[in-house]
């Protein structure tokens, strides 16, 4: 009787283990499927940044855009929300704005599109954006 429960509890704890290293098994496979998606978004932005905006955002994990319609210089942070901080003369942050396309995106992508829209339609994407005051 008592080999036969320290057996259940043998086999529960072997049952146990061989279902965390499943569980472990099954999710590195998602962070690396993850880390692979991040890891092409970010080489697709780079594609498009300036050699100078290359520099900042390897640098520092930000780079800087000028706004096509006021001359505006903003900061765009590696993220998906919250990540962009328009400028002061001085460089200080005034103004945190947050716009992002739909969709559950790479943050390389997200700021891709970001840059995107400050260069091209900044009127347009501030219009629909959320923004708080910065701390300048």
């Amino acid at each position: 009787m008592i080999w036969a429960e320290v057996g259940k509890v043998v086999i529960g704890v072997a049952l146990m283990a061989i279902s965390a290293g499943l569980a472990v098994v099954l999710m590195a496979g998602m962070e690396t499927t993850s880390g692979r998606v991040e890891r092409k978004a970010v080489t697709l932005l780079q594609l498009w940044l300036s050699p100078e905006q290359a520099e900042q955002y390897s640098s520092y994990g930000h780079f800087e855009v000028i706004g096509s319609d006021t001359g505006t210089r903003y900061r765009i942070r590696h993220g998906r929300v919250m990540n962009i901080d328009q400028l002061d003369s001085a460089g200080n942050t005034v103004c945190e704005w947050c716009f992002a396309p739909k969709g559950n995106l790479a943050a390389g992508d997200c700021m891709l599109a970001q840059k995107i829209a400050l260069e091209r339609f900044e009127s347009g994407a501030l219009a629909i954006a959320n923004h708080r005051p910065g701390q300048a």
